[in-house]
């Protein structure tokens, strides 16, 4: 930059000469970027040269002429040279011009005008979009062709006509008269840019482009704000034919005649639509005219239908109608709410931005947010449906409202980028309202987790743990009680030959009865012929083993056996489940060479220290394996392992946790009053049910 000489420069943009001309002012769109060569180059006298090009060059050189003053207004320097016959020059370049390079430049010009509005040599007030609508008025193309370049596959051009568009809504909106700005945002929208810029942020062109069409999409946040915030006025005349185009739309010829004939007297006039009351202007202070647009495109776009409804509704008892106003509000609301629209995201969204990973992209866009009238239609559709299958009345109007949010939430806050409008119109109709109300719970849980998590986990953990101590001194009582074993198996002959079903038909040949000692230290154990009917003493039984020198219990019980968690030992009138005839607990130890301990292993010799087996039981019921196994690894303080004792102690960790938050106050949670419900018509004999395996009963 330095080597270039600011006067010399300043001469030839006035050279008789093209390629002179050309040249020079493709070395000035590079250097016009530095503010102190900006100032010297106009100081020089170049802006009256570079303004003169702009009004009569061609090709390449208006090109980069245009470039360059772009980035001479983008420093806020040359506005004095701005006149009407520039801008009149630059807006019809836009609408005939072909060369893409022109156009580009032509755009930035014009968005730095439209943007920048306080240093312009015009009349005071007059703001950018303003100044631009007399050149605009006398080309209407200009707007047609403005929003035909947004699919230009120059992505340069695309972005420099999608960021003028933004420029002029945003200006528009700021500082255009209440009846002008709708009308430019309506001319837009039939032009097509709603759909041209939603086919944009879902193409792969999302990251090129992504300034203008998050600006864009912040520009539609601020329009939906800003028709939220209009209240509705019956004053205003748009908003007094909207209101009463509803009525219209509603046949209410057909929807019951006056007895007497008038058509003028109907006391259900409006409450007949879905309103709470007959003065239906203050119903919209939440939504406001947002509202009131929603519930209208609704209405025009299938009056047929919305007629049908209506009289639908009408042979309903009156607690059963759908209030279709009342829930077109609540739609209006939930999709507010979802997309934040109250949220400035211009911020957030360059966040995401800077952020190179395609993921955080997809989180910045939202093109269906500009579908918002499709998604209401369907949203609303979405209630009625809802409100049919639920059979539900006008007390459970919010139930319905939550289940239409989850439901926004689930469908359209978890669509991905690239998903089409009519693909999420197809799933909020088809939806299925049970897997919706379980999409509720889930949601309930986690919201008291979030709320409780902590408290309950603590809670839970401290009451499993004097759970799981509670159920160690009942296995534990089940071994000191005692227990009879079958010592030896053989097949049953008294039936014929051994066959597939007769293995299965096994008798003990003698029984083993087992005791823990009261202090706990050691295993008794004897063998018998038969059963007695009274359990042997435990004086009476040889066998002793020290649980001192027991390493190990070790079984093939599962895990998961289909059993009850109850114990014979507790339930005496339970059935038992058979379990496996070869289902066994080894009891394992180390015996010094010189033991007194009792074996009846065959091979009872045992040298130094080697572990052996001490002991094996054949537990006859799942129940009784699973009391015997984990009453001996609890007794080596070891955790038990069967399915059996640890439901059991999830049993009794969850009634403590129960009983426990029944002493909860809805005071002490800033929660409000509860609704206690009435006794009015209940005997004595009334109780509620409090868990599994109780009934209620009157």
């Amino acid at each position: 930059m330095d080597s270039i000489s600011v006067p010399e420069l300043v001469e030839r943009l006035s050279s008789e000469e093209e390629s002179v001309r050309k040249m020079a002012v493709f070395k000035l769109q590079s250097a016009i970027g530095d503010p102190s060569f900006a100032d010297v180059f106009i100081q020089e006298g170049g802006l009256p040269k570079l303004r003169f090009l702009a009004l009569h060059s061609t090709g390449n050189t208006l090109a980069y002429c245009l470039t360059s003053l772009s980035r001479l207004l983008e420093l806020d320097m040359g506005w004095d040279h701005i006149t009407d016959d520039l801008i009149a020059r630059i807006v019809e370049l836009v609408v005939a011009q072909p060369l893409v390079n022109v156009n580009r430049g032509a755009m930035s010009v014009l968005a730095a005008i439209v943007g920048n509005p306080h240093h312009r040599n015009s009349q005071p007030g007059v703001t950018g979009f303003q100044r631009l609508k007399p050149a605009v008025e006398s080309h209407p193309q200009f707007l047609p062709m403005l929003v035909e370049k947004i699919t230009s596959a120059d992505h340069a051009l695309c972005a420099n006509s999608l960021h003028l568009i933004n420029s002029l809504m945003r200006d528009a909106i700021a500082n255009d008269a209440d009846f002008e700005w709708p009308r430019f945002i309506k001319q837009l929208q039939e032009l097509g840019v709603i759909k041209s810029v939603y086919g944009l942020m879902q193409s792969s062109a999302v990251q090129d482009l992504a300034h203008p069409l998050l600006e864009f999409q912040s520009l539609t946040k601020v329009l939906l704000r800003k028709w939220r915030e209009e209240k509705v006025d019956l004053e205003k005349p748009d908003h007094r034919r909207a209101i009463r185009g509803l009525h219209a739309a509603s046949n209410p010829d057909k929807a019951g005649a006056d007895p007497k004939g008038s058509k003028r007297q109907n006391p259900a006039k409006w409450r007949r639509l879905g309103f709470d009351t007959e003065s239906p202007a203050w119903e919209f202070d939440a939504t406001g005219f947002l509202g009131l647009m929603d519930l209208t495109d609704f209405v025009y776009k299938n009056e047929d239908g919305f007629q049908k409804l209506l009289l639908e509704q009408s042979s309903e008892p009156e607690p059963q109608r759908c209030p279709i106003a009342r829930s077109s509000l609540a739609v209006t609301s939930i999709l507010y709410e979802h997309f934040e629209v109250d949220k400035s995201d211009e911020g957030e969204a360059h966040r995401y931005v800077s952020m190179e990973s395609r993921s955080n992209f997809d989180r910045a866009f939202k093109p269906l947010l500009l579908h918002w009238s499709r998604l209401h239609t369907s949203g609303l559709n979405a209630f009625i449906r809802l409100w049919k299958a639920a059979g539900a009345q006008l007390e459970d109007f919010e139930k319905i409202e939550e289940l239409v949010r989850i439901l926004i939430e689930q469908i359209v806050g978890q669509a991905p980028r690239t998903k089409e409008i009519k693909e999420v119109e197809e799933e909020l109709a088809d939806f299925d309202i049970q897997r919706l109300r379980e999409l509720q719970m889930e949601l309930l849980e986690l919201t008291y987790e979030d709320a409780w998590g902590h408290h309950l986990r603590q809670v839970r953990d401290e009451l499993n743990h004097e759970a799981l101590q509670f159920v160690k001194e009942q296995r534990i009582r089940c071994l000191l009680q005692g227990a009879w074993f079958p010592q030896t198996m053989h097949y049953s002959t008294g039936s014929g030959p051994v066959t597939s079903k007769s293995l299965n038909r096994t008798v003990p040949s003698a029984w083993r009865f087992v005791r823990l000692s009261h202090n706990r230290r050691y295993l008794h154990y004897a063998d018998f012929e038969e059963k007695t009917t009274t359990e042997p003493r435990l004086d009476a039984l040889q066998g002793k083993i020290d649980l001192s020198i027991v390493s190990s219990v070790v079984s093939n019980v599962s895990a998961s056996a289909p059993t009850t968690s109850s114990s014979d030992s507790t339930l005496t009138t339970l059935q038992h489940q058979p379990a496996s005839t070869s289902t066994k607990i080894t009891i394992h130890g180390y015996l010094p060479a010189s033991t007194n301990h009792t074996r009846n292993t065959s091979d009872a010799s045992s040298a130094g220290q080697k572990e052996s087996v001490l002991l094996q039981l054949h537990p006859q019921s799942h129940t009784l394996a699973s009391e015997w196994l984990d009453g001996l690894l609890m007794l080596l303080n070891q955790q038990p392992i069967t399915a059996d004792t640890n439901k059991l102690v999830n049993l009794i960790g969850g009634y403590g946790l129960k009983i426990r938050l029944l002493n909860v106050r809805f005071e002490d949670v800033g929660m409000e009053d509860p609704v206690l419900p009435s006794r009015e018509g209940l005997t004595d004999d009334y109780y509620y049910s409090l868990g599994d395996g109780m009934e209620s009963a009157v």
